[in-house]
């Protein structure tokens, strides 16, 4: 039972968020925003889909059950959780699943980006860990990290490109991390 909530409340706030992103591109699109990545997008989603794929089928296999380690693990996913509603909150109209560019803006140094230049694939990268791992669908959460891996480095190396020919990014985030603070910047 726990697990069918788990899995309905993950995929239920994937669509909302598909829903937020929808609306904020018809918004940026209209505001003159220049679409990239359009080539790599559709396998990001196809991989997101075939994780919820592969993590139903590999939990459901072994009966639906919760890792020994849930305490820690679920508690490390809810701040996960509230990293992600703080970034979206922080990019607010600009936030969306695919990389829109608008000619000329200021990126947002607010929130994690204080911090971090992409609080948001970071987001990605820990959700593709724990979420499995809370159920103990390891193989899910071998397979689609090492996937996740590869397609976050053609994009962030895309939409680092977009930004820092078509905003201040690159004056904003030179000395920023990619993912983890309080890290030197080589």
């Amino acid at each position: 039972m726990v697990f069918y909530a788990f899995f309905f409340f993950i995929v239920g706030e994937r669509l909302v968020e598909l829903a937020i992103a929808k609306r904020n591109e018809r918004v940026l699109k209209a505001m003159g925003a220049k679409e990239f990545g359009a080539r790599h997008y559709p396998w990001i989603v196809a991989m997101h889909a075939l994780f919820f794929v592969s993590f139903w089928i590999e939990a459901t296999l072994k009966g639906g059950q919760l890792s020994p380690w849930w305490p820690f693990l679920f508690s490390f996913f809810a701040a996960v959780q509230g990293l992600r509603i703080w970034t979206l909150w922080s990019l607010g109209r600009l936030w969306n699943t695919k990389i829109l560019v608008l000619p000329n803006a200021h990126v947002v140094v607010k929130g994690p980006y204080r911090w971090l230049r992409h609080p948001n694939y970071l987001i990605v990268i820990l959700e593709m860990i724990l979420i499995p791992l809370l159920f103990e669908a390891y193989w899910t959460a071998l397979i689609f990290s090492v996937l996740n891996a590869f397609l976050l480095s053609i994009r962030i190396s895309t939409e680092e490109q977009a930004l820092s020919a078509m905003t201040n990014y690159k004056h904003k985030f030179r000395d920023r991390p990619r993912f983890f603070p309080f890290r030197p910047v080589k």
